[in-house]
Protein backbone atom coordinates (compact mmCIF):
# COMPACT_ATOMS: atom_id res chain seq x y z
CA UNK A 1 0.00 0.00 0.00
CA UNK A 2 2.63 2.34 1.06
CA UNK A 3 4.53 1.68 -1.98
CA UNK A 4 1.33 2.27 -4.14
CA UNK A 5 0.47 5.85 -2.34
CA UNK A 6 4.10 6.88 -3.27
CA UNK A 7 3.89 6.07 -6.94
CA UNK A 8 0.39 8.45 -7.04
CA UNK A 9 2.02 11.01 -5.02
CA UNK A 10 5.43 10.96 -7.32
CA UNK A 11 2.83 10.69 -10.64
CA UNK A 12 0.78 13.90 -9.16
CA UNK A 13 3.92 15.55 -8.10
CA UNK A 14 5.58 15.36 -11.30
CA UNK A 15 2.14 16.69 -12.96
CA UNK A 16 2.58 19.64 -10.98
CA UNK A 17 6.21 20.54 -11.64
CA UNK A 18 5.23 19.96 -15.59
CA UNK A 19 2.67 22.58 -15.40
CA UNK A 20 4.46 24.92 -13.48
CA UNK A 21 7.65 24.59 -16.27
CA UNK A 22 5.43 25.33 -19.35
CA UNK A 23 3.48 28.05 -17.30
CA UNK A 24 2.12 30.36 -20.38
CA UNK A 25 0.80 27.12 -22.48
CA UNK A 26 -0.54 25.86 -19.35
CA UNK A 27 -2.84 29.19 -18.46
CA UNK A 28 -3.54 29.41 -22.25
CA UNK A 29 -4.90 25.59 -21.98
CA UNK A 30 -6.32 26.15 -19.11
CA UNK A 31 -8.05 29.47 -20.37
CA UNK A 32 -9.40 27.40 -23.65
CA UNK A 33 -10.74 24.88 -21.35
CA UNK A 34 -12.56 26.85 -19.15
CA UNK A 35 -14.03 29.25 -21.60
CA UNK A 36 -15.67 26.15 -22.83
CA UNK A 37 -17.08 24.30 -20.52
CA UNK A 38 -18.37 27.98 -19.23
CA UNK A 39 -20.84 28.15 -22.43
CA UNK A 40 -23.19 25.51 -21.23
CA UNK A 41 -22.80 25.76 -18.00
CA UNK A 42 -23.88 29.80 -18.16
CA UNK A 43 -26.36 28.52 -20.39
CA UNK A 44 -27.65 26.08 -17.84
CA UNK A 45 -28.15 28.63 -15.17
CA UNK A 46 -30.05 31.05 -17.41
CA UNK A 47 -32.35 27.93 -17.63
CA UNK A 48 -32.96 27.04 -13.64
CA UNK A 49 -33.65 31.25 -13.21
CA UNK A 50 -36.19 31.09 -15.86
CA UNK A 51 -37.39 27.61 -14.14
CA UNK A 52 -37.85 28.78 -11.12
CA UNK A 53 -39.31 32.28 -12.05
CA UNK A 54 -42.04 30.09 -14.17
CA UNK A 55 -42.63 27.81 -12.31
CA UNK A 56 -43.37 30.43 -9.38
CA UNK A 57 -45.51 32.74 -11.67
CA UNK A 58 -47.62 29.19 -12.36
CA UNK A 59 -48.03 27.89 -8.97
CA UNK A 60 -51.71 29.29 -9.44
CA UNK A 61 -53.03 29.47 -12.50
CA UNK A 62 -55.50 32.58 -12.80
CA UNK A 63 -58.30 33.11 -15.53
CA UNK A 64 -59.20 37.07 -15.04
CA UNK A 65 -62.82 37.71 -16.95
CA UNK A 66 -63.27 41.17 -18.54
CA UNK A 67 -67.25 42.03 -18.11
CA UNK A 68 -68.85 43.99 -21.20
CA UNK A 69 -69.62 47.62 -20.15
CA UNK A 70 -73.38 47.03 -20.57
CA UNK A 71 -73.08 43.90 -18.24
CA UNK A 72 -75.12 44.85 -14.97
CA UNK A 73 -75.16 43.44 -11.06
CA UNK A 74 -77.51 40.47 -12.34
CA UNK A 75 -75.39 39.21 -14.92
CA UNK A 76 -72.17 39.25 -12.80
CA UNK A 77 -73.60 37.20 -9.86
CA UNK A 78 -75.31 35.27 -12.42
CA UNK A 79 -71.47 34.38 -13.69
CA UNK A 80 -70.12 34.28 -10.43
CA UNK A 81 -72.78 31.35 -9.83
CA UNK A 82 -71.40 29.90 -12.73
CA UNK A 83 -67.81 30.12 -11.93
CA UNK A 84 -68.30 29.00 -8.44
CA UNK A 85 -69.60 25.28 -9.68
CA UNK A 86 -66.97 25.00 -12.11
CA UNK A 87 -64.71 22.27 -10.60
CA UNK A 88 -61.10 24.08 -11.51
CA UNK A 89 -62.17 26.99 -10.01
CA UNK A 90 -60.56 27.16 -5.94
CA UNK A 91 -61.19 31.25 -5.18
CA UNK A 92 -63.54 33.63 -7.68
CA UNK A 93 -62.96 36.78 -6.89
CA UNK A 94 -65.46 39.78 -8.48
CA UNK A 95 -63.45 43.15 -8.77
CA UNK A 96 -65.46 46.38 -9.49
CA UNK A 97 -64.03 48.89 -11.97
CA UNK A 98 -63.96 51.18 -9.60
CA UNK A 99 -61.55 48.85 -7.07
CA UNK A 100 -60.00 47.73 -9.75
CA UNK A 101 -59.07 51.89 -10.88
CA UNK A 102 -58.21 52.11 -6.86
CA UNK A 103 -55.65 49.33 -7.64
CA UNK A 104 -54.15 50.74 -10.73
CA UNK A 105 -54.01 54.43 -8.60
CA UNK A 106 -52.13 53.07 -5.83
CA UNK A 107 -49.71 50.71 -7.51
CA UNK A 108 -48.48 52.81 -10.94
CA UNK A 109 -48.96 56.15 -9.37
CA UNK A 110 -51.02 57.24 -12.20
CA UNK A 111 -53.69 59.25 -9.74
CA UNK A 112 -52.89 62.64 -12.07
CA UNK A 113 -53.26 60.50 -15.24
CA UNK A 114 -56.71 58.94 -14.56
CA UNK A 115 -57.89 62.58 -13.22
CA UNK A 116 -57.33 63.91 -16.67
CA UNK A 117 -59.22 60.74 -18.42
CA UNK A 118 -62.33 61.88 -16.68
CA UNK A 119 -64.29 58.80 -16.23
CA UNK A 120 -62.82 54.99 -15.14
CA UNK A 121 -62.08 53.45 -18.47
CA UNK A 122 -61.47 49.77 -16.71
CA UNK A 123 -64.26 47.06 -16.68
CA UNK A 124 -65.40 45.06 -14.26
CA UNK A 125 -63.76 41.63 -13.77
CA UNK A 126 -63.69 38.44 -12.31
CA UNK A 127 -60.02 36.92 -11.01
CA UNK A 128 -60.64 32.82 -11.47
CA UNK A 129 -57.61 31.26 -9.07
CA UNK A 130 -57.52 26.84 -10.30
CA UNK A 131 -56.28 24.00 -8.63
CA UNK A 132 -52.51 24.31 -9.71
CA UNK A 133 -52.82 20.11 -10.96
CA UNK A 134 -55.72 21.32 -13.02
CA UNK A 135 -54.65 23.67 -15.46
CA UNK A 136 -56.26 21.81 -18.45
CA UNK A 137 -59.37 22.00 -16.88
CA UNK A 138 -59.15 25.90 -16.31
CA UNK A 139 -58.21 25.86 -19.71
CA UNK A 140 -61.29 24.93 -21.18
CA UNK A 141 -63.24 27.21 -18.45
CA UNK A 142 -61.41 29.69 -20.30
CA UNK A 143 -62.56 28.62 -23.77
CA UNK A 144 -66.33 28.24 -22.14
CA UNK A 145 -66.10 31.67 -20.91
CA UNK A 146 -65.02 33.90 -23.84
CA UNK A 147 -68.23 32.94 -25.43
CA UNK A 148 -70.30 33.97 -22.40
CA UNK A 149 -72.69 37.07 -23.74
CA UNK A 150 -71.42 39.65 -21.18
CA UNK A 151 -67.66 38.64 -21.40
CA UNK A 152 -65.67 40.72 -23.56
CA UNK A 153 -62.18 39.11 -23.32
CA UNK A 154 -61.13 36.10 -21.37
CA UNK A 155 -57.52 35.36 -20.34
CA UNK A 156 -55.49 32.61 -18.81
CA UNK A 157 -52.33 33.90 -16.66
CA UNK A 158 -50.77 30.38 -17.28
CA UNK A 159 -50.37 30.30 -20.86
CA UNK A 160 -47.54 31.89 -21.66
CA UNK A 161 -45.79 29.81 -18.29
CA UNK A 162 -46.58 26.73 -20.94
CA UNK A 163 -44.51 28.48 -23.92
CA UNK A 164 -41.70 29.30 -21.29
CA UNK A 165 -41.82 25.11 -20.38
CA UNK A 166 -42.06 24.72 -23.50
CA UNK A 167 -38.94 26.78 -24.48
CA UNK A 168 -37.04 25.67 -21.43
CA UNK A 169 -37.13 21.93 -23.05
CA UNK A 170 -35.97 22.94 -25.96
CA UNK A 171 -32.89 25.21 -23.85
CA UNK A 172 -31.81 22.11 -21.95
CA UNK A 173 -31.66 19.77 -25.10
CA UNK A 174 -29.79 22.77 -26.44
CA UNK A 175 -27.24 22.55 -23.52
CA UNK A 176 -27.19 18.85 -23.34
CA UNK A 177 -25.96 18.61 -27.06
CA UNK A 178 -23.59 21.85 -26.73
CA UNK A 179 -22.27 20.22 -23.53
CA UNK A 180 -21.15 17.14 -25.54
CA UNK A 181 -19.75 19.14 -28.32
CA UNK A 182 -17.52 21.14 -25.83
CA UNK A 183 -17.10 17.70 -23.83
CA UNK A 184 -15.27 16.52 -26.79
CA UNK A 185 -13.26 19.92 -27.50
CA UNK A 186 -12.07 19.42 -24.09
CA UNK A 187 -10.76 15.99 -25.05
CA UNK A 188 -9.11 16.83 -27.79
CA UNK A 189 -7.36 19.76 -26.10
CA UNK A 190 -6.36 17.33 -23.56
CA UNK A 191 -5.34 14.83 -25.78
CA UNK A 192 -3.04 17.54 -27.98
CA UNK A 193 -1.41 18.49 -24.77
CA UNK A 194 -0.80 15.42 -23.87
CA UNK A 195 0.96 13.95 -27.21
CA UNK A 196 3.36 17.09 -27.26
CA UNK A 197 4.22 16.37 -23.64
CA UNK A 198 4.62 12.65 -24.81
CA UNK A 199 6.99 13.93 -28.28
CA UNK A 200 8.87 15.85 -25.71
CA UNK A 201 10.13 13.20 -23.70
CA UNK A 202 10.41 10.58 -26.22
CA UNK A 203 13.72 10.03 -25.23
CA UNK A 204 13.09 9.47 -21.29
CA UNK A 205 10.13 7.27 -22.15
CA UNK A 206 12.21 4.87 -24.63
CA UNK A 207 15.13 4.51 -21.68
CA UNK A 208 12.53 4.14 -19.13
CA UNK A 209 10.75 1.04 -20.90
CA UNK A 210 14.95 -0.52 -21.90
CA UNK A 211 15.18 -0.66 -17.68
CA UNK A 212 12.15 -1.97 -17.23
CA UNK A 213 9.55 0.38 -16.48
CA UNK A 214 5.90 -0.95 -17.45
CA UNK A 215 3.42 1.49 -19.38
CA UNK A 216 1.57 2.15 -16.27
CA UNK A 217 4.17 3.34 -14.48
CA UNK A 218 4.78 5.72 -17.68
CA UNK A 219 1.18 6.45 -18.07
CA UNK A 220 0.18 7.33 -14.51
CA UNK A 221 2.30 11.32 -14.53
CA UNK A 222 0.60 12.00 -18.13
CA UNK A 223 -3.11 10.77 -16.51
CA UNK A 224 -2.58 13.00 -13.60
CA UNK A 225 -1.22 16.08 -15.98
CA UNK A 226 -4.82 15.53 -17.95
CA UNK A 227 -6.64 15.83 -14.86
CA UNK A 228 -5.51 18.63 -13.13
CA UNK A 229 -5.96 20.32 -16.50
CA UNK A 230 -9.52 19.15 -16.73
CA UNK A 231 -10.29 20.20 -12.66
CA UNK A 232 -8.23 23.50 -13.25
CA UNK A 233 -10.52 24.35 -16.19
CA UNK A 234 -13.43 23.55 -14.08
CA UNK A 235 -12.67 26.71 -11.93
CA UNK A 236 -11.97 29.12 -13.97
CA UNK A 237 -15.50 28.04 -15.93
CA UNK A 238 -16.93 27.95 -12.29
CA UNK A 239 -15.35 31.29 -11.55
CA UNK A 240 -16.19 32.84 -14.72
CA UNK A 241 -19.65 31.97 -14.23
CA UNK A 242 -20.26 33.07 -10.39
CA UNK A 243 -18.16 36.14 -11.79
CA UNK A 244 -21.29 36.55 -14.31
CA UNK A 245 -24.05 35.95 -12.15
CA UNK A 246 -22.83 38.52 -9.49
CA UNK A 247 -22.45 41.17 -11.87
CA UNK A 248 -25.79 40.28 -13.34
CA UNK A 249 -27.54 40.67 -9.97
CA UNK A 250 -25.56 44.15 -9.61
CA UNK A 251 -26.98 45.18 -12.84
CA UNK A 252 -30.64 44.36 -12.48
CA UNK A 253 -30.70 45.41 -9.02
CA UNK A 254 -34.44 45.46 -7.39
CA UNK A 255 -35.47 43.51 -10.32
CA UNK A 256 -33.88 40.11 -9.04
CA UNK A 257 -36.06 40.21 -6.16
CA UNK A 258 -39.23 40.38 -8.17
CA UNK A 259 -38.35 37.37 -10.15
CA UNK A 260 -36.36 34.83 -7.74
CA UNK A 261 -38.36 33.67 -4.58
CA UNK A 262 -35.12 33.76 -2.68
CA UNK A 263 -34.28 37.64 -3.98
CA UNK A 264 -31.20 36.15 -5.68
CA UNK A 265 -29.85 34.60 -8.87
CA UNK A 266 -29.48 30.69 -8.58
CA UNK A 267 -25.86 29.96 -8.96
CA UNK A 268 -24.09 26.61 -9.16
CA UNK A 269 -24.94 24.41 -5.65
CA UNK A 270 -22.47 22.61 -4.31
CA UNK A 271 -23.68 19.20 -5.95
CA UNK A 272 -23.55 20.86 -9.08
CA UNK A 273 -20.19 22.48 -8.29
CA UNK A 274 -19.04 18.92 -7.66
CA UNK A 275 -20.68 16.98 -10.77
CA UNK A 276 -18.60 19.93 -12.72
CA UNK A 277 -15.60 19.28 -10.81
CA UNK A 278 -15.79 15.10 -11.41
CA UNK A 279 -17.02 15.87 -15.17
CA UNK A 280 -13.77 18.07 -16.13
CA UNK A 281 -11.51 15.95 -14.49
CA UNK A 282 -12.80 12.94 -16.00
CA UNK A 283 -13.06 14.17 -19.13
CA UNK A 284 -9.30 15.21 -18.78
CA UNK A 285 -8.49 12.10 -17.65
CA UNK A 286 -10.04 10.49 -20.58
CA UNK A 287 -8.15 13.27 -22.79
CA UNK A 288 -4.74 11.83 -21.41
CA UNK A 289 -5.43 8.29 -21.25
CA UNK A 290 -6.54 8.20 -25.13
CA UNK A 291 -2.94 9.87 -25.92
CA UNK A 292 -0.65 8.22 -23.96
CA UNK A 293 -2.08 4.97 -25.43
CA UNK A 294 -1.92 5.81 -28.45
CA UNK A 295 1.50 6.82 -28.80
CA UNK A 296 3.08 4.81 -26.21
CA UNK A 297 2.87 1.74 -29.10
CA UNK A 298 5.59 3.79 -30.85
CA UNK A 299 7.91 3.89 -28.32
CA UNK A 300 8.54 0.07 -27.96
CA UNK A 301 12.42 -0.46 -27.99
CA UNK A 302 13.84 -2.55 -30.57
Amino acid sequence: MKNWLREHGLAMRDALVRLGRHFVATILNLLVIGIALSLPLALYIVLENVSAFSQQAAAEPQLTLFLRSDADQGDAQSMEARLKSHPAAARVQFITKDRALANLEKSAGLSGVVEELGSNPLPDAFVVTGHPDQAEALESLRADAAKWAKVDHAQLDTVWARQVEAALRAGRATVAALGLLLGIALVAITFNTIRLQILNRREEIEVSKLIGATNGFIRRPFLYLGALQGLMGGGIAWGLVLLAVNALERELGVAVSLVSPSGHLATLGLPETAALAGLATMLGWLGAWLSVSLHLRRFEPA
